[in-house]
């Protein structure tokens, strides 16, 4: 299959992801410049960590009104698989495609170190070769990384099954002490209604090697394989 990684000036985690869809997963993986409104027939789009256009004013607020993201918009609105990593993910809230916000970490530190997710749904592209309660080490990078929503927002999200990871414990306990930045719910990752856009903070092309200590994340793209019928041994 085809997967696009959308390049805004500031990613740093653009190759990494390209490295993993291409040199691990064994598929075809182009970058998407933000300036291009094509998706190059891509059947499924990652949006990755770092920095895009500096942060300015806030994270994913300048990245929201680039080109490329009124083309992912438009896949996401056919059922596209569409996934958001770190920054990614703030950029998919700023563009209302998932709900809810990120802002400062609960401790005002930028949290780099491995974290403990439990999978909470596995009816998504990004979690279908998962087990619903799987716990995944995945590390996390970010700043801003503190997931919030209205206290009636929190509880539709709920409700309709939206949560898809959560940080927890090595032993998939949800306790405050496995949440690295103060996120409500210890939510991790949230996906859109349609359950084809997801989000997560934790970065899974940073733990799809043994060889990086952790190929826990790997199971993120195993899934999208799966999902979109790929026949693949990773």
């Amino acid at each position: 299959m085809k997967i696009g990684v959308v390049v805004f000036p500031g990613s740093n985690c653009d190759h990494d992801a390209l490295h993993v869809a291409a040199a691990v997963a064994g598929q075809q993986a182009v970058p998407l410049w933000h300036e291009s409104a094509e998706l190059q027939g891509c059947q499924a789009v990652i949006i990755p960590g770092g920095f895009s256009y500096g942060d300015y004013l806030r994270t994913g607020a300048i990245a929201r009104f680039s080109p490329i993201m009124g083309a992912v918009q438009h896949f996401a609105a056919s059922g596209g698989p569409v996934l958001g990593i770190c920054n990614g993910f703030q950029i998919l809230c700023e563009t209302g495609l998932l709900p809810g916000a990120l802002m400062r970490n609960a401790g005002l530190r930028f949290v780099c170190r491995p974290a403990y997710l439990r999978v909470e749904s596995t009816s998504t592209p990004f979690t279908a070769a998962c087990r619903t309660g799987q716990v995944l080490s995945i590390p996390v990078a970010h700043g801003e990384g503190n997931y919030v929503a209205t206290p009636e927002a929190l509880q539709e999200i709920e409700r309709h099954g939206q949560v898809v990871f959560r940080y927890c414990n090595a032993t998939g306990e949800v306790t405050a002490a496995a949440n690295p930045n103060g996120s409500r719910h210890n939510i991790a990752g949230v996906c859109s209604e349609g359950r084809n856009v997801v989000g997560l903070m934790p970065h899974p092309e940073r733990a799809s090697e043994l060889v990086l200590g952790s190929a826990d994340g790997l199971q993120i793209f195993a899934s999208l394989l799966a999902h979109c019928r790929v026949a693949v041994t990773l």
